[in-house]
């Protein structure tokens, strides 16, 4: 094999792993997970749901994008991002633009039961500050929401 050639397959290997590491995901990605775990919350009941949605290498995290469930009063009680994050009152949390975005997501949960809610956040992969869409659903006595990068 000549080095041209060589070089060249490296350089496709590289782009095939980093675009794989840093998918880009959608509105369509972030529902269907969201849909995907209210049905596992009928099927397996909350206990399963809880321990799934904050195993970072479960069935609810696909990089940068993963669950965040709450109570109705805004206390984490999975995350499929941030451990550290479950038991923690976040209802106070504020984003770049100093918006209350988990007073938003909770009272779109109380009102719709559904719905969207946009904010800023900074992107891990990237570092950047972006801008997020957050899709969630009240199931229960839960709020179910998955975000995604814009």
């Amino acid at each position: 094999m000549n080095t041209t050639f060589k070089h060249a397959l490296c350089a496709l290997s590289l782009l095939a792993f980093t675009g794989a590491a840093f998918a880009q995901h959608t509105a369509n990605d972030a529902s269907a997970l969201v849909r995907k775990a209210v049905a596992y919350l009928k099927k397996n009941g909350k206990e399963k749901l809880l321990m799934e949605a904050s195993n970072p290498k479960g069935a609810f995290v696909d990089s940068d994008l993963y669950l965040s469930v709450y109570t109705l009063d805004g206390k984490v009680v999975a995350h499929g991002a941030n451990p550290k994050l479950i038991g923690v009152d976040v209802s106070q949390l504020r984003d770049a633009n100093d918006r209350y975005f988990i007073k938003d997501i909770l009272s779109a949960a109380r009102s719709a039961g559904t719905g969207w809610v946009d904010y800023k956040w900074v992107d891990p992969a990237s570092k950047a500050l972006r801008d997020k869409s957050v899709y969630l659903e009240k199931a229960d006595d839960l709020v179910i929401a998955a975000g995604f990068y814009k």
